[in-house]
């Protein structure tokens, strides 16, 4: 039976080049994002290449959101969801004082809320058929204090705790639970920082930001092999954490 994997945010940047990559190992992909035209073109993209797709739109707003994908991703993989990535993310940046309640509370139900909820749905079937694995995307700025991004990497903070939580919840029933952070990569979501996505990136022995598909095909390794790696946090950051 084939396997399926829920890819939240994969209608562009790093969710989607992992849902590419997955797919051309042979799972099914349930694709998922806030935007049906990326999304539908993502999957034609993915069937063209003798793959097999889903696309299901999702705002990720609350819980409610985060479960109702979970059911639908459940009922497209024919009763069991086999990888889950947490790759869906919003990464405003700018000083606290300027910070409303409103933008706080949005940041953290996407970037938090959601993968608990969509974790809470899932993972509990993997453990019962004793096999399964969940990826989590956090960034580098979980890590360390930078000026502007309190809020998003507070969130992102938080996603590292869970992933250490949920290998030693769900790790003893066979579900591996793991974690990348990416460095300055380049997306469609990071083209409007410009050079300041070159200058952060100097910074590291790579000396340039990485691509979507360097950061995928770590997560890729951590969602179909990597069979003795749990509660990990792995660097893809082109050596940004060890400089």
């Amino acid at each position: 039976m084939t396997s399926t994997a829920l890819v939240t945010g994969s209608t562009s940047g790093i969710g989607r080049a992992t849902a590419e990559q997955l797919a051309a190992r042979g799972l099914h992909v349930v694709v998922s994002g806030r935007s049906t035209e990326r999304g539908e073109e993502v999957v034609r993209g993915i069937r063209a290449a003798g793959g097999t797709a889903d696309f299901v739109r999702a705002d990720l707003r609350d819980a409610a959101d985060a479960q109702a994908l979970a059911a639908e991703a459940l009922r497209l993989g024919g009763g069991s969801v086999d990888v889950l990535v947490n790759s869906a993310g919003i990464f405003p940046f700018g000083p606290t004082a300027t910070t409303t309640p409103e933008g706080f509370d949005e940041v953290y139900d996407t970037n938090v809320k959601a993968p608990y909820f969509l974790v809470a749905a899932l993972a509990p079937g993997m453990a019962e058929r004793g096999t399964g694995a969940i990826v989590n995307v956090t960034t580098m700025v979980a890590e360390f204090g930078a000026a502007g991004m309190g809020l998003y990497g507070s969130t992102k903070a938080a996603l590292v705790l869970l992933t250490k939580s949920w290998a030693a919840e769900f790790g003893p029933s066979g579900v591996r639970v793991n974690a990348v952070s990416p460095g300055p990569t380049r997306t469609e979501g990071t083209a409007a920082m410009g050079e300041g996505l070159e200058q952060l990136a100097a910074a590291g022995p790579a000396g340039r930001p990485g691509t979507a598909d360097e950061i995928a095909e770590a997560i890729v390794f951590l969602a179909t092999g990597a069979a003795f790696v749990h509660g990990a946090v792995l660097p893809v950051d082109g050596g940004r954490a060890a400089v």
